[in-house]
């Protein structure tokens, strides 16, 4: 059997158009809106929603699916990941809904993203001050009142938070529990669209990296939801149940969509880092001979072929648990491989860079520094290194959660 790294022509073409999208309107503003934190970049969401949203190619030509999705996030993020962040997207509340909600629910939530006359954005609320790594720890809870749930708590460092909860047409995923005596089988996830009574943003992060982005604190006071809005099944399952992790394994699907384009976002700002410092290198005279024995290669050049290693794992990693994803194979084990690789290359490549090009590549004079700041985000969202090298384990060991923490 003949395996085949090539890419569809669709999605070489859309590698192409984003990397111009990234090149021509995020590198030229992505140092004053890493400087700008809160503000708005209004230059690029705008012509974002204009333009950047366009089909590329043929829409009946053959396409890698979700790795065209990847290879979106590795070029807007080689771009700026901060502004990839701010783009106005259906985003992690988005890939909730697609995962978890039924076809009218996607319709009613995800059309208004291709109808809309003006930016919106999705976004998921799930990480509490207690209830971080673990989110079966979640204290937010959805009481069913009639034909409603009323849901009451607050949630942290929400991506796109700020636009999703005030803008019109946009939406916030929220985690909550409907029974706390059912542990993991009480935790449900509900579409709160923007502007519900009850839903308050309270305050914005300052952060060290993607600063172009907003991370939000919202807080809900019986904040009332149609029960239409739940996703997955309304079922609770005791923690005594032999099935009852599954709504909660429903909710947690999601993470399998997301990792990977978490991976991609390392994998392009790892490769922003890289691709400057062999340009540099290349300018002051410095070449690396990838054909030398080992024993003969100079220090620096040792360190960059280890990060292009690194880095083309990491790629290769996600494209794999894209692929599953495009075959509807179950992708856990390969979604949590990619995310834990890709941060850790991600966080190495950029400190290395830094390293390597000495004192202006820590100074502002160089978006190096930024690109190390920007890096470490990708080894902590969407599950940490440490919780992701533990999902690894248990999957390749058959072990539960209770007998691997």
């Amino acid at each position: 059997m003949t395996i085949s790294f090539d890419l569809a022509e669709n999605s070489v073409l859309a590698q192409e158009h984003y990397n111009r999208i990234a090149r021509e309107q995020m590198r030229p503003i992505a140092r004053d809106a890493d400087t700008h934190e809160h503000e708005l970049p209004e230059s690029w969401v705008e012509w974002y929603w204009l333009h950047g949203r366009d089909n590329v190619g043929d829409v009946n030509a053959p396409s890698d699916g979700f790795i065209q999705v990847c290879i979106q996030a590795e070029e807007l993020c080689w771009g700026d990941a901060g502004l990839y962040l701010r783009t106005p997207t259906a985003a992690l509340g988005g890939s909730a809904v697609a995962a978890a909600g039924t076809q009218e629910q996607r319709e009613r939530f995800l059309t208004p993203f291709r109808g809309s006359g003006h930016p919106i954005w999705g976004a998921m609320a799930i990480t509490e001050a207690e209830a971080g790594s673990d989110a079966a720890a979640i204290q937010t809870t959805a009481e069913r009142d009639g034909d409603d749930y009323v849901i009451n708590g607050q949630k942290i460092f929400c991506t796109a938070g700020e636009g999703a909860s005030q803008v019109e047409g946009g939406f916030v995923v929220v985690w909550a529990t409907v029974d706390k005596s059912a542990g993991r089988g009480g935790i449900k996830s509900f579409v709160v669209p923007a502007g519900t009574p009850g839903m308050e943003l309270v305050g914005l992060e300052k952060k060290l990296g993607i600063r172009a982005s907003d991370t939000a604190t919202l807080r809900f006071e019986n904040c009332r939801v149609p029960a239409a809005n739940l996703l997955g099944s309304a079922e609770v399952k005791k923690r005594d149940s032999k099935t009852g992790d599954k709504g909660f394994k429903g909710a947690m699907a999601t993470f399998d969509a997301s990792r990977p384009i978490v991976a991609a976002m390392a994998v392009g700002v790892g490769r922003a880092s890289l691709d400057f410092l062999l340009e540099e290198l290349d300018r002051q005279g410095v070449s690396v001979r990838f054909d030398a024995p080992p024993s003969e290669l100079t220090a620096i050049e040792r360190d960059v072929i280890e990060m292009i290693g690194e880095l083309q794992a990491a790629r290769l990693l996600t494209w794999r648990a894209a692929s599953m994803m495009n075959k509807g194979k179950p992708n856990n084990l390969e979604a949590s491989m990619a995310k834990a690789k890709a941060g850790l290359a991600v966080t190495r490549i950029t400190q290395k860079a830094v390293e390597i090009l000495g004192p202006p590549a820590y100074s502002k004079k160089l978006m190096v520094e930024k690109w190390m700041r920007d890096a470490k985000i990708n080894d902590i969202f969407e599950g940490t290194q440490q919780i992701n090298q533990l999902i690894v384990a248990r999957r390749i060991l058959d072990y539960s959660s209770s007998m691997l923490r």
